[in-house]
């Protein structure tokens, strides 16, 4: 896979610094030789971008469809290889097993939303209860989403973090439904990936520090720097061998221009304006389409310095009314909800729908396909040793334990990245022991939002996020 480079700052000796804050370190001279050379962290800063699944997983369950086997979870605790993933949903994402951490027995509080896909989608980000009791399809989240508590604590200007949406708009819970700035207080969604490019990188509608962030990275590092260069080139202490190497420097650095420019190439335009026809498609071809795109916007803005905190929803408060391709058919299956319901229905009614549980887990590997592409496009940025990926952590997080029973228990979450180091990498745990009356879901947000650098007053780590009356310490046993 090429990748495009970003060289991290070293200790003692001259950096070029420019496009925005991105550093690029000079080449090894020998006549300017120091004794150490040791890297230092990165340009970016921590993110954290979520990525949401509805309707739960297909996991191993008894009910009155019959015994359904495991094919989500990996074989085992441990370290996470091509054994331990085999056959399950995961090992789409096996040549990243190193990267993950895959964290079983995270509980949602059961707060009294009268409808399990609202109790789940409504608090997925926000751990809080709602508005008002047994409102069901109307319901609303009564505080914050870790996604906008990020932004707003630690984005530039504090300007909204990034709300991404793909799928039919409206349906169950009113389309866009996981990211809230406060109580009762839902956040619109970037739904159309052109307007949302435009909207985010277009200068006329950016705040006037990131504006003139977007200017700087137009201007060559080489002219900034002109100065700096034609002093080294006057030392007399310079060998042939380290102007050869002064001179492919500034071509590389040319080349890290234009491969870091805070915009996408022409083509890649092109590619956005044409599916302004297709972002309200129920149709899953076009919804994977749709959701790529918004993974390639957000990889840039988070590489760009432009936002700490994404989130990407797929599909309504229930999903209810995408349908996925299956891979073995090549035909349309049946809507989501009813697939997870494994009923003709969107209720407790209906036909039984034949092998659902195989269903559902081609439309687990689908979503776990995606991760994987929102994985790859993080990778593909290179800051001289670790990439864009290891520097920020990425959640694909499901709202539900499994599809029948709505479960609260459990509910998947997958961890992508280290966020420098904070988080445990090559594992497949189990909170609590195992202990599903332990109501954890809260610690889990307030832990990523402290491993991106959030805090709580007159604290070091973040842990108001959520009801106040639930434990919210992040958890250890995520850490590193």
């Amino acid at each position: 896979m090429s990748r495009r480079i970003i060289q991290p700052r070293m200790h003692r000796r001259t950096v070029l610094r420019g496009i925005g804050g991105v550093t690029m370190a000079l080449p090894f001279l020998e006549g300017l030789a120091p004794r150490t050379v040791k890297a230092q962290d990165a340009a970016v800063p921590p993110y954290a971008i979520f990525f949401r699944q509805g309707n739960g997983v297909a996991t191993e369950q008894s009910s009155e469809f019959g015994d359904e086997p495991e094919r989500f979870w990996p074989r085992e605790f441990g370290a996470l290889d091509a054994a331990n993933l085999e056959g399950r949903g995961l090992d789409e994402l096996t040549a990243f097993a190193s990267k993950l951490l895959v964290v079983r027995n995270i509980n949602m509080e059961d707060f009294d939303y009268a409808d399990g896909h609202a109790r789940g989608a409504l608090q997925c980000l926000t751990a809080r209860d709602p508005v008002i009791p047994q409102a069901g399809g109307d319901s609303e989240a009564s505080g914050e989403s870790v996604d906008h508590r990020i932004g707003r604590q630690l984005n530039p200007d504090g300007q909204d973090s990034l709300f991404f949406y793909a799928g039919s708009p409206g349906g169950w819970l009113g389309g866009p439904c996981i990211s809230y700035r406060g109580d009762n207080n839902r956040r619109s969604a970037l739904h159309n990936p052109w307007n949302a490019y435009e909207s985010i990188f277009g200068a006329a509608d950016l705040t006037d520090a990131a504006a003139a962030q977007l200017a700087a990275r137009n201007v060559s590092v080489n002219d900034l720097v002109r100065g700096q260069l034609q002093g080294l080139l006057s030392r007399t202490d310079l060998s042939t061998r380290d102007r050869e190497r002064l001179d492919l420097h500034l071509t590389s650095i040319r080349d890290l221009e234009l491969n870091l420019q805070c915009q996408l190439s022409e083509s890649e335009e092109r590619v956005l304006e044409g599916l302004e026809s297709i972002y309200e498609s129920n149709d899953g071809d076009h919804i994977w389409q749709v959701t790529r795109a918004h993974m390639d916007i957000a990889t840039i803005a988070v590489a760009c310095g432009l936002t700490r905190s994404v989130a990407i929803q797929v599909g309504n408060g229930n999903d209810g009314s995408s349908q996925y391709r299956d891979p073995d058919t090549g035909e349309m299956m049946e809507n989501y909800h009813y697939i997870s319901h494994r009923r003709f229905s969107h209720s407790d009614d209906g036909d039984f729908i034949a092998n659902a549980d195989e269903l559902h887990h081609k439309i687990d590997r689908q979503f776990a396909q995606a991760f994987r592409y929102l994985i790859e496009r993080l990778d593909s940025y290179d800051f001289g040793g670790p990439t864009l990926l290891d520097l920020g952590v990425s959640v694909w997080l499901n709202d539900l334990g499994n599809g029948p029973g709505h479960s609260a228990n459990s509910c998947p979450f997958v961890f992508a990245g280290s966020a420098n180091s904070f988080f445990r990498q090559g594992e497949y745990i189990e909170l609590d022991g195992g202990a599903w009356n332990v109501r954890n879901h809260a610690r889990v947000l307030n832990t990523i939002a402290t491993a991106v650098g959030c805090t709580s007053e007159g604290k070091d780590y973040c842990d108001d996020i959520g009801e106040d009356f639930i434990d919210r310490e992040p958890h250890p046993e995520l850490q590193a």
